[in-house]
């Protein structure tokens, strides 16, 4: 009796630890997990902005403030461990916190079926595909979600209640936008229908305190979003069942090089689609077993993030009539990332599924790696650990030693980089993440579509903008313009040398190393 009850206790979160382990594999090595927007610096410093941090990650530019809190929250716990140890803790925490939270919702002590949620939830297209696209801080808030509508189940009518949905929101608050969104429309219905009236607005308010840090400076950033994005970062097929069926599955990621080696096959596309016809039946029978309201609460989620998903992908233009008239619709572009209400239903109904099966459901857990085993080992080697060259850290000591004020200006102009050292995997320049002063950089978004083409996002930033006309607008000099501009430094990656240096006369070489390329105006 009593190794049941631990394992009943301690079992989802130590599956989680182990389901982590599986699938981030050499990515545990020694060294930094650097791909798309995962992008973790040794010695990130801490620049505390005039209005919550509105100076540092994407921000310093001018632009929406994606990386807030989390860079921030990343640096200072980097001044107590090693960041890429940081980087570590928080990739194998999102697996932990994922599984044990999903298991903490299924209401049942059968410990089969809490496993059974705990791995389905920890181990699914969604996860693994945002993973590979290194949004680890809209995971992060993934990962608290279950949490969350397990407290705004409770109640959130008293100020108890209210302390006790702040707790479980923290790791939304740390994501920042994109994972506070998320748990918004996932929080709110449940809220609604589980509880007096009274806990929607409380329920509203909390997470509106916890979204000052970022919504404050979106706020005042006077960003714009180009309705093109809506084009972009729509949902896309990733199998053979249509973006519809993808996305029932969760997939239907915009990017296919976030998807997982093999996914859109026959054979692991039709394994998916069984699973999700499973756990769908699963929680139609979880609501009729007494788990009504809440179920309902989570049902009603569930269809709002498949409708923001279905939009961009099935009526662009409604979406990009909103997104003209008020750039704050723009976060609804990328529709994929609001499925997370769906991958909750489904784990539970899994767990539900499975409980109904006894002793024999034991098993299961296997069930839902087994139906994507390539994600296993980083995605087949898709994740990994590298080392930053010195020369970068030496960059970054040498500006940020320099008490003047002014930006930096990174080039060539563009958003993202494919590092040989990093195995050619291709990341956003690490230059907005190393220095103790804003960053100006092209937060252009070049996106190839899937049957031919490509869409340009044109930037957000006011900054950038001024400055990509510059730099794309000629041959003429730099050095005076980028001075007006209130930019002190220009880093430039050597095999663009020449075409730089020719356009900032007056410029101090600071450091020349065999990739970059350092300049004081």
């Amino acid at each position: 009796m009593g190794d049941r009850r631990l394992l009943a206790r301690y079992g989802p979160a130590g599956l989680g630890l182990l389901l982590g382990v599986l699938a981030l594999g050499p990515a545990l090595g020694p060294g930094f997990v650097l791909r798309y927007d995962m992008v973790f610096v040794p010695d990130p410093p801490p620049v505390f902005g005039p209005v919550f941090g509105a100076v540092f990650g994407s921000a310093g530019s001018g632009g929406f403030p994606r990386a807030v809190p989390s860079d921030q929250v990343v640096a200072l716990l980097s001044l107590a461990l090693p960041a890429q140890v940081v980087q570590k803790l928080t990739l194998v925490g999102i697996f932990v916190l994922a599984a044990s939270g999903a298991a903490a919702l299924v209401p049942s002590d059968r410990t089969a079926g809490r496993l059974a949620a705990a791995a389905f939830y920890a181990w699914n297209a969604y996860l693994a595909q945002r993973l590979l696209l290194g949004q680890w801080a809209l995971l992060l808030g993934f990962a608290g979600l279950p949490w969350a509508v397990r407290a705004a189940a409770r109640g959130a009518s008293t100020w108890r209640d209210a302390v006790r949905l702040a707790v479980a929101l923290v790791p939304a608050a740390i994501g920042g936008f994109q994972a506070t969104l998320v748990s918004a429309i996932t929080v709110l219905p449940v809220a609604a229908l589980t509880r007096r009236a009274r806990a929607v607005p409380v329920s509203a308010l909390v997470i509106a305190v916890l979204s000052l840090p970022w919504l404050v400076p979106a706020l005042g950033s006077h960003a714009v979003t180009d309705p093109a994005g809506v084009d972009a970062f729509a949902a896309r097929a990733d199998g053979p069942f249509g973006t519809l069926g993808s996305l029932l599955t969760l997939g239907g990621i915009w990017n296919a090089e976030a998807e997982v080696p093999g996914q859109g096959s026959w054979g692991v596309a039709a394994v998916r689609l069984a699973l999700t016809v499973v756990a769908l039946a699963g929680f139609v029978g979880l609501a009729r077993a007494g788990w009504g309201r809440t179920a309902l609460g989570l049902a009603v989620a569930a269809a709002v993030g498949l409708g923001v998903a279905c939009l961009g992908a099935f009526a662009p233009g409604v979406l990009k009539g909103l997104i003209g008239w008020w750039p704050g619709f723009g976060p609804f572009r990328d529709g994929q990332l609001f499925i997370a209400p769906l991958v909750l239903c489904q784990a539970l109904g899994f767990g539900f599924a499975v409980h109904r099966l006894g002793r024999l459901g034991l098993a299961a857990a296997a069930v839902p790696v087994l139906a994507l085993p390539t994600f296993a080992l980083g995605a087949f080697g898709r994740l990994a650990a590298v080392d930053y060259p010195g020369e970068w850290r030496r960059v970054q000591a040498l500006v940020n030693a320099d008490p003047a004020p002014g930006a930096l200006v990174s080039l060539p102009w563009g958003a993202h980089r494919a590092f040989a050292w990093n195995g050619g995997r291709v990341i956003l320049d690490p230059a907005t993440k190393m220095f103790a002063r804003p960053v100006v950089w092209d937060d252009t978004l070049v996106v190839e579509r899937r049957a031919g083409g490509v869409i340009r996002v044109a930037p957000e930033a006011p900054r950038a903008r001024r400055i990509g006309d510059l730099v794309r607008g000629g041959h003429g000099p730099l050095t005076g313009e980028l001075a007006r501009q209130g930019v002190r430094f220009v880093l430039v990656e050597r095999p663009n040398e020449n075409e730089f240096l020719s356009r900032l006369p007056g410029a101090r070489p600071i450091f020349r190393g065999g990739e970059l390329l350092l300049l004081r105006l």
